[in-house]
């Protein structure tokens, strides 16, 4: 008895109190979504609202119980939580039903159920036992391929089940694996890799390959090789024009990529030669990134050109603005923009929003459920709701880095990567500024499945932090 009322009189209510504003708040919208003015806005239990408050009455009953339950819980069935996650998450690839293009529910009658949801608790809870073992370290490989195992097989499940958005997910964990120590090279790595994903889209292939092997040259010129700088870029030059020259004697189209590619393959080879005699380290680790970076940006383009699907690359296009498609992909993000744009600064008003009301944006409960909010509420609600995720979030890591355990402060880093991915990927792609990937906005989304699993995500970290003065292994 006096460990339930520790437990609750530990729990830090102001995290609460934000959490029941957003709820609040989210299903309001779903109503305004939903609102007919013929039936007067009655809600019934068939209605998305009222489906939502039943989810929401369930997770009240939920939260009680997790408060409740033991912090050692949580660690010593970790890995048997993500086990059986894993599990589901395969049944669900074979048995489960295709919506919106993926394989990724159970359904039972009117029930729906997405296991996506939950495995993103698993592997935080996971994730945050390995690393919080008293022998971790991030250099050691046999930590990274358990780290990895974490992060990349559910994503890469998921991925399989065509769910795009959630599979994205997953890589917020790295952002957790910054806090713990990993090397800023990895960082540099994903902005570079983040650069030339884009620019591989904007521009042809031939010119960022050449635009990279001139960084290379520039680079051995600068480290006081100047001689082998112009070698290199005679070398290329002569190896392309040869292969340029037989292709065009043997009638083979092709184009310039091969040719360069060709040319550089050479100089690689020369350097390498010279990297072993001469002993130039420094060379021979930009060789390594030279042929990294080109062989990341022409896998990138031939992903884009033979991997995905039409309605994928297209949406990628109109985001970029390389395409204009109003009345096609780009319909859903257009009547987004223009719906919270019509909002103005105050908003239309709740339940007054035409856009909201005769159904312009689809997915508007789910989805793209912000532009209700810009819509109804404007530019002043807009802010609240960004700043009160922003609260929420700068009060998980706050309570966080005050944990006793590594445990608990791993695990409330992943609580806060992944409330941050959804928040922002949502948020972007409502206002055009990110792919429309279908990710849901926490506590906003019309849907049992997430709810839950953002309430679950967030109440186990806050039963942790009540028993944060113990060291929890």
């Amino acid at each position: 008895m006096r460990a339930t009322i520790r437990s609750y009189k530990n729990t830090d209510w102001l995290t609460v109190a934000i959490y029941v504003i957003l709820v609040t708040f989210g299903w309001l919208n779903i109503y305004a979504a939903n609102f007919d003015p013929e039936s007067n806005g009655s809600i019934t239990l068939a209605s998305e609202p009222g489906k939502q408050l039943v989810w929401i009455g369930l997770s009240a009953i939920m939260i009680g119980v997790l408060l409740l339950i033991d912090s050692k819980f949580f660690v010593e069935f970790s890995y048997i939580f993500f086990g059986i996650s894993v599990l589901l998450l395969i049944m669900a690839l074979f048995f489960g039903v295709e919506i919106n293009g993926a394989r990724a529910w159970f359904k039972i009658g009117s029930i729906r159920f997405q296991p996506a949801e939950l495995t993103k608790v698993a592997a935080s809870l996971a994730l945050a036992r390995v690393m919080s073992r008293y022998n971790f370290r991030m250099s050691k490989v046999r930590y990274l391929l358990k780290m990895g195992l974490m992060v990349f097989l559910p994503a890469l499940i998921i991925l399989m089940q065509n769910d795009t958005g959630s599979a994205l997910v997953y890589f917020a964990f790295f952002l957790v694996f910054f806090r713990e120590g990993m090397s800023p090279v990895v960082l540099f790595l994903g902005v570079l890799a983040a650069i030339l994903l884009i620019a591989s889209l904007l521009y042809p292939t031939i010119y960022l390959l050449l635009a990279i092997f001139i960084l290379f040259v520039g680079y051995v010129y600068l480290s006081k090789q100047k001689k082998l700088a112009v070698i290199c870029a005679g070398i290329t030059a002569a190896g392309f024009i040869f292969i340029y020259g037989i292709g065009k004697i043997i009638n083979w189209d092709s184009g310039f990529v091969i040719p360069f590619i060709g040319g550089v393959a050479l100089t690689s080879i020369y350097l390498l030669f010279q990297v072993l005699i001469k002993r130039l380290p420094g060379i021979g680790v930009a060789l390594i990134l030279l042929w990294g970076m080109m062989g990341y940006t022409y896998s990138t383009h031939y992903f884009f050109e033979s991997v995905l699907s039409d309605y994928q690359r297209n949406r990628i296009l109109v985001m970029l603005g390389l395409e204009d498609d109003p009345q096609g992909v780009g319909y859903n993000v257009n009547q987004s923009k223009i719906a919270i744009g019509s909002g103005g600064f105050y908003g239309k008003g709740f339940l007054q929003g035409t856009q909201t009301k005769f159904d312009f944006v689809p997915e508007q409960t789910t989805d793209f459920i912000f532009c209700t909010v810009g819509e109804e509420w404007g530019f002043l609600g807009t802010s609240l709701v960004i700043i009160l995720f922003l609260t929420l979030l700068l009060r998980i890591i706050f309570l966080s880095e005050r944990q006793h355990s590594d445990f608990s402060r791993i695990y409330g880093y992943s609580v806060a990567a992944i409330f941050f991915m959804h928040i922002a990927i949502n948020i972007g792609m409502t206002i055009g500024l990110a792919p429309v990937i279908g990710i849901p906005l926490p506590f906003f989304s019309y849907g049992g499945s997430s709810f839950w699993g953002f309430t679950i995500l967030l109440f186990i970290f806050l039963k942790l932090d009540t028993n944060r003065a113990e060291l929890i292994r």
